[in-house]
C-alpha cells in the first residue's frame, strides 16, 4: 500500500492507494473536489494540481507503486452568487407535515437550499453550494456516461453526502422535503439506472412525481415533463405563473443544459438545447465560477474596457455574465467580427484575464443554441418573436445575466428585451411552493401532463438556425 500526502487550504492528510491509480480517483475517493469540465479528457486543465511541486492533470497522472508523494491542490473557493431568492408568493396554507421543511434545487452546476417554519412560515435558512459532481463531469452527458460507467453509486453518495453536511452546518433537522432538479440530477439523487437517457429516443423510464426516503425524513420528488426537460423546469414554470395567464409567454433557463417553454393558447411547448458550459466559465481559458475575484461584469467607457470583480478582488478569472458582456464589449469596440473573428492572440480584460479566439468560438457556439432553440420553438408554434408578451428568465445565471449585453451578442432577440422577467431561482421557489401548500402538486403535475416536448436533435429547422446564429448581430 502507498501513501499519498495531501494538502489543501494548508490542512494536510494522508490518503493509502493501492496499485498505480490516476490522481483524480483517489482524491475523489478520499472527498477531495477537483473540477473536471472535459469530462477528464485531459483538455481543459482546470484539474492542475501540483506533485511534488511539478504541475499535473489529476485527470492524466497515474500515482507510482510504493511511493510516497505529497500533492498540492489549490485552495478552495468560496462560490458567490449561488443564486438562492426568487420572485413568486409562498405561502403555506396547507403545508407538508411537521414543523421543519426543507426545498432543495439540485442544479447541474449548484445546489440550492431554503428552510421554513411549516407552522408558522417563517424562513429559517438559506444555503447553497458546488454540485459535487462536478469533480466527475461539468454536464448532464457526461454523468450519465460515468453513472454507466460503474459510478453510479458514487455520484449518489456524492449529492447525498453533501446534502447532509449542509443540513448539518446549519443544525436543520426536516420533517419534510422537496427536491427538484432536473432529470439526470434526480436520476443520479435516487441511484437510478441512466441508460434510457444515454441514447434515442431520450425516453426516461422515471418521470418521478415520486415520493423517496430521505434518510429518516420522506422526501418529494416533482414531475419531469421529459429525459432532458426536468422536475427545476416544472417548479419554475409554477412558480412564474405563466400557464395561469392567457397572454403568450415563454420562460429561459440559460445554462449548461438550456430549457425554453413557451405558453400559448393552453399549450406548453418544451424543449432543451446543449449550450455547453461556456456560461459557466468552464471550456474558457480563464474561465471559473463566482468565485472572489472572478470578472463578473464588463463595460466599454469611451472606448475603454472597465471590469468589475466579485468583492473587488484581484482578477483571477471570468465567470458567464463577464464573459457575455466582455465579448459585448469587444463587439462594440470592433475587436470582434460579426464573424467572431478577431485579429488578436489575446483580448486583455486585466492582468490576469484575457479572451482567446477558440473562447469566442465557445460563446458563439453556447449561443447559438440557445438563440436557435427559441427560434424554432416560435416557428413550431407558428409564431414570432412580437407576439410573445413575456420572457421570464430564470436560474442563476439568468440572475446576473445583463440583457443588453445578451441582445447585443444574439443570446436573446432585440424583441426580447424589454419584455424579460428575471425570476431568479424559480425552480427553487416552485418547490418551497409545493412545500407550503399541497394543493399546488396538483398544479405542478398538471403542468407537466399538458407539455409537448419539441425535439431539436435532428430538426432541420434547427439545425440551418444554429449555423446562420453562430454570427455576432451587426
Amino acid at each position: 500500500m502507498s501513501k499519498l500526502t495531501v494538502i489543501q487550504n494548508r490542512i494536510t492528510r494522508e490518503v493509502n492507494y493501492i496499485g498505480n491509480p490516476l490522481l483524480s480517483e483517489v482524491l475523489e475517493g478520499a472527498g477531495y473536489y477537483v473540477p473536471h469540465p472535459c469530462g477528464k479528457r485531459g483538455v481543459c486543465a482546470k484539474c492542475r494540481v501540483w506533485v511534488d511541486g511539478t504541475e499535473e492533470l489529476s485527470c492524466q497522472y497515474r500515482l507510482p507503486d510504493s511511493d510516497e508523494l505529497t500533492v498540492e491542490l489549490p485552495d478552495t473557493d468560496v462560490m458567490k452568487q449561488i443564486e438562492l431568492s426568487g420572485t413568486g408568493e409562498v405561502t403555506f396554507e396547507d403545508p407538508m407535515p411537521g414543523a421543519i421543511g426543507t426545498a432543495i434545487d439540485i442544479g447541474t452546476t449548484t445546489v440550492a437550499m431554503r428552510t421554513y417554519n411549516l407552522i408558522t412560515g417563517e424562513l429559517m435558512n438559506e444555503t447553497g453550494f458546488i454540485n459535487p459532481q462536478t469533480s466527475v463531469a461539468s454536464d448532464v452527458i457526461g454523468r450519465i456516461e460515468a453513472s454507466m460507467g460503474g459510478k453510479s453509486q458514487f455520484l449518489q453518495q456524492q449529492i447525498c453526502e453533501a446534502i447532509e453536511e449542509a443540513l448539518g452546518e446549519n443544525e436543520i433537522d426536516p420533517d419534510s422535503m422537496v427536491i427538484t432538479g432536473n432529470t439526470t440530477m434526480l436520476y443520479l439523487l435516487a441511484g437510478l439506472n441512466t441508460e434510457s437517457l444515454s441514447h434515442a429516443p431520450f425516453e426516461a423510464d422515471c418521470l418521478f412525481d415520486v415520493r423517496m426516503n430521505f434518510g429518516p425524513t420522506t422526501a418529494y420528488l416533482p414531475p419531469c415533463m421529459h429525459a432532458f426537460v426536468g422536475a427545476d423546469i416544472s417548479t419554475a414554470v409554477l412558480a412564474s405563473g405563466m400557464c395561469e395567464s392567457d397572454e403568450t409567454s415563454m420562460l429561459c433557463d440559460i445554462g449548461t443544459n438550456g430549457e425554453i417553454v413557451l405558453w400559448k393558447d393552453g399549450t406548453l411547448y418544451v424543449s432543451s438545447t446543449a449550450a455547453g458550459p461556456a456560461f459557466e466559465g468552464a471550456g474558457i481559458s480563464c474561465g471559473c465560477s463566482c468565485v472572489p475575484g472572478a470578472v463578473d461584469t464588463v463595460k466599454l467607457t469611451d472606448g475603454r474596457i472597465d471590469v468589475h470583480t466579485i468583492d473587488n478582488a484581484p482578477a483571477v478569472g471570468i465567470c458567464g455574465s463577464g464573459l457575455i458582456d466582455a465579448i459585448a464589449a469587444f463587439l462594440d469596440q470592433g475587436m470582434i467580427e460579426e464573424t467572431g473573428g478577431t485579429d488578436e492572440d489575446e483580448l486583455i480584460l486585466s492582468e490576469n484575464v484575457f479572451l482567446t479566439p477558440k473562447d469566442i468560438s465557445q460563446v458563439q457556439l453556447a449561443k447559438s443554441a440557445i438563440a436557435s432553440g427559441i427560434a424554432t420553438m416560435l416557428k413550431e408554434a407558428g409564431i414570432g418573436f412580437n407576439d410573445v408578451k413575456k420572457v421570464y428568465i430564470a436560474g442563476g445565471f439568468g440572475a446576473h445575466l445583463n440583457v443588453k449585453s445578451a441582445v447585443r451578442i444574439g443570446l436573446l432577440p432585440e424583441e426580447f428585451e424589454d419584455k424579460i422577467c428575471v425570476i431568479g431561482n424559480a425552480a427553487l421557489t416552485g418547490a418551497c411552493q409545493l412545500l407550503g401548500d399541497m394543493e399546488k402538486i396538483d398544479a405542478v403535475r398538471k403542468i407537466a401532463s399538458i407539455s409537448s416536448h419539441v425535439n431539436l436533435g435532428g430538426n432541420p429547422l434547427f439545425n440551418n438556425l444554429y449555423m446562420e446564429n453562430m454570427m455576432f448581430p451587426e
